[in-house]
């Protein structure tokens, strides 16, 4: 197994005190003995299909192992999406949630209203747990219609018996999602019926189904059961995947016209579970084979690898004021990531976190978190901490830590542009400073097909300049003749003082610039 470590640092202005930053720590890791190392930015997302790869045809889809977390393929991932059904995974993590703090009981009766009835229910046409309007049903059975059956009625009644109304438990979905770090779901309704509101990516879809496997173990064997029975009327549960693929034990389907058909799907083979979700096909078998052929490409060609064992020294993190320059970084857990079996994997590790770390510093205490990229795409994440204490250092130490960050912040921040000479009315053209890895000095980048190289050294006073970057305002490119770096614009080349006649002429005619 090959590592290279190298420290990238940006630092940010505080207001009286030492300037701080953002460390990564970058742990470049090639498995197997054959492997290849990769810098950041030179990722490709996942492998080709004749390397082993995965060809899928839905428009969003993942892949992950669950006890890990470790992505092993990825589409589309964080693209916003109405989940349709599938968002009751939310629905009933919120009760289950209740239920394990002591707000809700399994024996509790809620009432079937008009509304629930009428929208969810039989006259609503859609899956429905057939709930007796104006009866009284237990959080249990309600549980029952709205996991087996995917029950919008039940769906319903469960939001008003909790919450009061709909409305408002959409808010607690909401809150509730942000409470287990699922940053950008967002709930207008309990059921998942169509509503612009509704909106979670197959990442947090992913994850939200692995922290209910996690969680709630009791809960979860509801997602298998394959039939439920209530007012009389057998349905079978809306999972196909239950009965043809082995293993198979949840979770959901979905459908809405905005949406398209969707699934999220767990299995176990092996001792190794598995969870797919798939959103946005257009036909309800396609939703099918595609989360079984991943499941089963997922199953046939990875395998957990443990790149850090516990209390494993990760890294090393910058210390502000104390008695060692550095403190060493580990894990509580074994960090495990999935590889395909053909070794053929490229990963990179980084441990990221704010720093310098001042001191003092307890063993134990959390520092960042380190991530396994796999390509483009982040395998795996997981939280590290100080492996030892570090005590507060003398005065002198702490000014000289001090004094030196001073300095690093006010060289690295550089000068501003300045906008005088401007006319009131016209637009400025500002570009944000972008640190690019392949620009650094000492980065190696080697290639799958070829040896290693390193990047081409910049000249002494460019080290923390950066290429042309566009106008992130202003809605155009910068002209040839204004080399933006560092947010200040530099003065034209000689070279190119034709160009730049040229392109005041065409900008005075009102012509559009071309591309850099």
């Amino acid at each position: 197994m090959a590592v290279e470590i190298s420290v990238s640092r940006k630092p940010t202005a505080g207001s009286g005190r030492a300037w701080r930053g953002l460390i990564a720590a970058f742990v470049a890791v090639a498995v197997g003995c054959s492997g290849v190392v990769y810098a950041a930015n030179n990722s490709v997302q996942g492998a080709k299909k004749d390397e082993g790869g995965f060809d899928g045809d839905a428009p969003t889809a993942i892949l992950i192992e669950a006890g890990s977390g470790s992505v092993l393929f990825e589409k589309n991932a964080d693209e916003l999406r109405a989940p349709s059904s599938m968002m009751t995974l939310m629905t009933a993590e919120t009760v289950f949630h209740a239920i394990k703090q002591g707000e809700v009981k399994l024996t509790d009766e809620y009432h079937v209203s008009e509304n629930a009835w009428r929208k969810g229910g039989a006259p609503a046409g859609g899956p429905t747990m057939f709930a007796a309007i104006h009866s009284k049903i237990s959080v249990d059975d309600l549980l029952h219609g709205a996991i087996i059956q995917n029950g919008n009625d039940a769906c319903m009644v469960l939001a008003e018996g909790i919450a009061g109304n709909e409305r408002i438990f959409a808010d607690m979905m909401t809150k509730r999602a942000r409470e287990i770090g699922l940053t950008q779901s967002i709930f207008a309704n309990a059921s998942g019926l169509p509503d612009p509101g509704n909106k979670m990516t197959v990442r947090e879809l992913a994850k939200l189904a692995r922290f209910i496997v996690q969680t709630y173990p009791d809960f979860y064997k509801l997602f298998s059961e394959r039939e439920f029975t209530w007012n009389k009327i057998r349905q079978q549960s809306r999972n196909p995947l239950l009965l043809s693929l082995e293993g198979a034990d949840g979770l959901k389907t979905g459908y809405t016209k905005e949406g398209g058909y969707g699934m999220v799907a767990s299995a176990v083979q092996n001792g190794m579970r598995l969870i797919v979700v798939i959103n946005g096909l257009d036909d309800p078998d396609d939703r099918v084979s595609e989360a079984k052929k991943m499941l089963e490409w997922g199953f046939r060609n990875f395998e957990a690898r443990t790149l850090f064992a516990a209390q494993q020294p990760v890294g090393y993190a910058k210390v502000f004021g104390g008695e060692s320059r550095s403190v060493k970084l580990a894990s509580s857990e074994p960090i495990k990531v999935m590889v395909q079996k053909n070794g053929s994997d490229k990963l990179i590790a980084r441990v990221i976190y704010s720093g310098p770390v001042r001191a003092p510093i307890e063993p134990g205490q959390p520092i960042g978190v380190v991530r396994v990229w796999r390509g483009a795409n982040v395998a795996v994440e997981a939280p590290v901490y100080a492996a030892e204490s570090i005590a507060r250092g003398s005065t002198m130490r702490r000014a000289i830590d001090g004094a030196s960050e001073l300095v690093i912040g006010m060289f690295r921040a550089g000068p501003r542009n300045s906008d005088h000479g401007r006319s009131s009315g016209q637009k400025i053209s500002r570009a944000r400073t972008i640190h690019h890895l392949r620009g650094r000095r000492g980065i190696r980048q080697i290639h799958a097909n070829q040896g290693a190289r390193r990047t081409p050294r910049r000249g002494k006073g460019a080290r923390h300049h950066h290429p042309r970057a566009r106008g992130v305002a202003g809605g155009g490119n910068h002209s040839p003749c204004r080399v933006v770096r560092n947010g200040q614009a530099a003065r034209p080349r000689r070279g190119n003082a034709a160009v730049c006649r040229r392109a005041r002429r065409s900008r005075a005619h009102g012509d559009s610039a071309g591309p850099e």
